[in-house]
């Protein structure tokens, strides 16, 4: 018999922080996702999406980018439609990576920094990044595919003091 649960579909992840104080350098912050394969499910991801590009497929995509916080609300939005990935890929690892053209920069120097993350209008996670305000990039969800096929979900915030690009080659890591 097969299971009941039917795992994670499409998942929607939005990002808000505040503007720099006027004469600073604008806080920039990106939503990164890495996408894992079976054979390599912790190792080197097999592509990342962040602003400016989007899965081979069409099934993750940077629908908003926002380099300076002024908006409403959210500013900057991705959407994985986990439920349309190949069966090739089992792991996909999201973060927030602070770019860092102005100086070192860590969520605790960023007003209002925040995270939701929903499957429809169901709130699968919101947070903020006061138990990383030392880190300046930090993953904040991981979803994987699990034997029978299904997406499971496991809100994770844990912080890297690093660069964007090191920390693209490093969120997944075990």
């Amino acid at each position: 018999m097969g299971s009941l649960n039917k795992g994670v579909g499409k998942v929607e992840v939005t990002l808000r922080w505040d503007p720099s104080p006027l004469g600073e350098p604008a806080h920039d912050l990106d939503i990164v996702a890495a996408t894992y394969t079976v054979e390599d499910p912790h190792g080197s991801p097999a592509y990342i999406v962040h602003f400016d590009s989007r899965s081979p497929d069409g099934t993750i995509t940077l629908n908003r980018d926002s380099r300076d916080g002024q908006g409403f609300g959210f500013d900057e939005a991705m959407t994985l439609e986990l439920d349309r990935l190949a069966p090739a890929y089992t792991r996909v690892v999201v973060g927030i990576a602070i770019q860092q053209r102005g100086g070192r920069t860590t969520f605790g120097a960023i007003g209002n920094g925040g995270f939701r993350i929903r499957e429809g209008y169901t709130v699968l996670a919101e947070d903020g990044f006061t138990d990383v305000s030392a880190s300046t990039a930090a993953t904040i969800a991981e979803f994987t595919r699990n034997a029978s096929g299904v997406w499971d979900f496991r809100h994770v915030v844990r912080g890297f003091d690093t660069d964007p690009s090191s920390f693209v080659s490093s969120m997944g890591a075990a």
